[in-house]
């Protein structure tokens, strides 16, 4: 009987972690073009941008390598290999799809709102990707758990501490706040929720019954 010639389940990790990262960077610049509102976090980095000049990449890239320090000086976390894959490739990802100008433009407010949404789904889709393989938590994620372990705080009042504070910190350096920030605020949860577990059986679909627990060991 004929066997199918499968990946080894690492690299089937790499390349998922990888490729979510791409389209993931490509969903938030389909945000920023649509100019509806961005998640808190991104109303920093454009707040930074337009004050200090650099790339909305860049910024997202010196934030996360900030986060990484924070984190393990608040909460002992030490960095791993995927957190330090999603602080550079990320940000380089957003820049690149910026650059190439693939993210479509709307010229009526209708055609703004439809690429906004699209953009969302895109960024949870990818997040999910990225988020599957349990390659480690990215920066901010990893500071929000610093807070819950250092601190004590609960990782539901903790993220919204953060996002509430970025989302000031962005708008007061010129970022923009709209009500596409508070929609993404609130449904990035909820859609990354559902995008995981799919994630989950398409990658251990190949591999059989154990291939979760494989693909995570």
């Amino acid at each position: 009987m004929h066997r199918k010639l499968l990946l080894h389940p690492l690299i089937v990790r790499y390349s998922v972690f990888m490729l979510g990262l791409a389209v993931m960077g490509f969903g938030i610049a389909t945000m920023i073009e649509a100019n509806v509102g961005v998640a808190p976090w991104d109303t920093l980095h454009i707040g930074l941008q337009k004050t200090f000049g650099l790339t909305i990449g860049m910024w997202s890239q010196i934030m996360g390598a900030s986060i990484i320090f924070a984190s393990y000086v608040i909460g002992k976390i030490k960095p791993t290999v995927g957190m330090f894959l999603n602080m550079i490739f990320f940000g380089l990802f957003i820049d690149l799809f910026m650059w190439l100008k693939w993210v479509p433009i709307g010229e009526t407010v209708m055609e703004r709102v439809v690429f906004f949404a699209a953009g969302l789904l895109i960024y949870t889709f990818g997040t999910g990707m990225y988020i599957s393989p349990r390659l480690g938590a990215g920066p901010r994620d990893s500071f929000m758990l610093a807070l819950h372990e250092r601190m004590g705080w609960d990782i539901g009042k903790a993220r919204i501490g953060i996002e509430c504070t970025v989302t000031v910190l962005g708008f007061l350096l010129g970022g923009p706040v709209s009500v596409g920030t508070l929609v993404t605020a609130l449904a990035i949860g909820p859609l990354i929720k559902q995008f995981i577990p799919l994630w989950e059986r398409m990658m251990a679909k190949p591999y059989g019954k154990e291939a979760v627990n494989n693909l995570v060991e």
